[in-house]
């Protein structure tokens, strides 16, 4: 009798502690998640980041299954290319309960294209709007109503120039102004990369920005799964861009992914998991999106997936020049940071 007492005292003692082990670990407040698309846009944080901690989470991309992360609790996410990609990958991660991203500033830090009437290569384009450019009706250019620009046109619209509902909601978005303004104000004095394959390919262009040195500047960006070209394609990118922000956007920047990113944290918001408005979208020019005078569409690609143009390599570094500009001040200053941001 005694000693089922003594197991049953043994036994009662030991439950709490066993409750405790058994409960999940808080989930881990993060202070900034970049997002980068492929390995070489997220290589240049790795080191001066101190991006040393390995975290596997389900649903990643299978090159790139872990977040890299550091002390300082700012986390490293390689997306993956396309709107596909990047929507499943930040979903993935907002809805693993390791993590707290309430409170969290997202970075998103991606190469792009640009339009060489708004810079170089190697600039870096601070985004307001958001817009994409796949969701629309199209038409063979070789098949579209005579006097046509483009045949591309919105959906259940009758043509060009005529606003779309937006009825897919993930048409255009608009970044958080106070976001917007304080990366401008922390990164406009950055000092940027460049390449002298780059400086001698610049000066093939005529417009002024295109042969400027690269600088930090605030532009739009376009996006969608095609990789187009030219200057056709360069002169519907513009004016879409104008169109679905009622004239209040400035194309610059052409990539493929970022509202598919917006959108993923758009319903991981919703849900409670995340805050949109804290998103800021970095792009760096590593090439152009159209051809220099004497060149054709065709060979500017070509050129540019080649790499001749000699923009990628500081494109990347530029990421990193610029935007850890921003990373590091909301680290330094997480105690402003955590309740919004703070004032330029």
């Amino acid at each position: 009798m005694k000693k089922t007492t003594t197991l049953a005292l043994v036994l009662a003692a030991a439950a709490p502690l066993a409750q405790a082990q058994a409960q999940p670990a808080a989930p881990r407040p993060l202070k900034v998640l970049i997002i980068a698309m492929f390995e070489p846009e997220a290589a240049p944080w790795i080191e001066p980041m101190k991006l040393t901690e390995s975290i596997p989470v389900p649903g990643l991309l299978p090159e790139s299954p872990a977040l890299r992360c550091n002390t300082d609790d700012v986390c490293l996410l390689t997306a993956g290319m396309g709107h596909a990609n990047v929507a499943a990958s930040t979903m993935a991660v907002t809805l693993d309960p390791r993590f707290d991203l309430r409170q969290t500033y997202v970075l998103i830090a991606g190469i792009a294209g640009i339009d060489p009437a708004r810079g170089t290569l190697g600039t870096a384009a601070w985004a307001r709007y958001l817009v994409d450019v796949g969701i629309a009706h199209e038409l063979d250019a070789r098949e579209m109503p005579r006097g046509w620009a483009s045949g591309y046109f919105g959906i259940m619209t009758k043509g060009p120039g005529e606003k779309p509902k937006l009825e897919y909601h993930t048409e255009v978005a608009q970044l958080d102004e106070a976001l917007l303004q304080k990366a401008l104000a922390l990164s406009r004095n950055a000092t940027l990369a460049d390449s002298d394959a780059a400086k001698a390919y610049r000066k093939r262009y005529r417009q002024a920005a295109a042969r400027q040195a690269p600088s930090v500047t605030q532009c739009d960006t376009l996006g969608g799964d095609t990789w187009w070209h030219g200057d056709k394609l360069g002169e519907h990118a513009r004016a879409w861009t104008r169109l679905l922000t009622d004239g209040k956007g400035v194309y610059c920047t052409t990539q493929q992914e970022d509202n598919a990113t917006y959108n993923a944290l758009a319903r991981a918001t919703a849900a409670g998991r995340a805050d949109v408005k804290r998103l800021a979208v970095l792009r760096t020019a590593s090439n152009f999106d159209r051809p220099h005078s004497g060149q054709s569409a065709y060979a500017s690609l070509m050129a540019s997936t080649a790499g001749t143009p000699g923009g990628f390599v500081p494109a990347t570094h530029n990421l990193y020049a610029v935007g850890g500009l921003l990373v590091n001040d909301i680290v330094a200053h997480w105690d402003q940071w955590r309740v919004g941001v703070p004032a330029p």
